[in-house]
């Protein structure tokens, strides 16, 4: 199992992004720093059992990749994504 300290999903590998910037109020006047800001992904803690193992695993992974373990399968998308 991965790090669960990271902030990573560990099905879509899915990790922070650096919002913020300038806003286009601030771009027409004087520049003034707005500061930057980290998003993260909406992660969970999640057992998530696999019937053709008889296993369960818990993972942290985005409601993203919960989404696509409810439409592919939890067999089908662990194996893709390397946990099993």
């Amino acid at each position: 199992m991965g790090n669960t300290m990271a902030k990573i999903c560990a099905i879509s590998k899915r990790g922070s992004m650096v919002g913020g910037g300038y806003s286009n109020a601030t771009r027409a006047t004087q520049f003034n720093p707005t500061g930057k800001v980290r998003k993260y992904p909406n992660l969970q803690k999640k057992k998530i059992y696999v019937p053709e193992l008889k296993k369960t695993f818990n993972l942290v992974i985005s409601t993203r990749a919960l989404k696509t373990i409810q439409k592919r399968g939890a067999f089908a998308t662990l194996k893709k994504a390397g946990l099993i």
